[in-house]
């Protein structure tokens, strides 16, 4: 497993990748199915000005399609960072079967930093969790774009 789970992080860090060279906040997922991946997502919040443009919901309508169900059921899906509610939400009603999931999302995060909708046991589903596969690479990719849209800030600001 270990091995597999490394192989499709490393999927969704490709991207995260591009998501960071579109300026978007670096994040990626895969959803895999039968050990092949069947929908792939990045942020892309901005260049679509959708605030739904979300790794996550993007790889979920990608499954689904390949799927012909909205139900996803003995799917995986890997993301680069812990998700949001509105993910984890997206994970639950799709009925993911697990999430692995790389850095954890200490300002949003819903499968367990503050919330854990993943896994509420008065909804009809919850989802299996593993965390910390890639994880200093996960968290790495954002500590640099956030670092770098600081820098880019502060430069602009010097200047005007």
């Amino acid at each position: 497993m270990e091995d597999k789970a490394i192989t499709f992080m490393k999927e969704a860090l490709k991207l995260a990748e591009k998501a960071k060279e579109a300026d978007e906040v670096p994040i990626g997922a895969v959803i895999v199915y039968n050990d092949e991946i069947i929908g792939r997502g990045y942020n892309q919040r901005n260049s679509q000005k959708n605030p739904l443009a979300h790794a996550e919901i993007q790889a979920i309508e990608e499954a689904a399609k390949y799927i012909g169900d909205w139900r996803l059921e003995g799917c995986s899906i890997y993301v680069t960072l812990e998700p949001c509610p509105m993910c984890a939400g997206a994970i639950v009603q799709a009925r993911i079967d697990k999430i692995i999931f790389g850095t954890r999302n200490p300002k949003a995060g819903c499968g367990g930093s503050i919330l854990n909708i993943l896994n509420e046991p008065r909804f009809n589903h919850q989802v299996e969790i593993i965390e910390g596969i890639c994880q200093e690479e996960c968290s790495q990719i954002l500590k640099t774009f956030f670092t770098q849209m600081r820098n880019k800030r502060l430069k602009m600001e010097v200047d005007i």
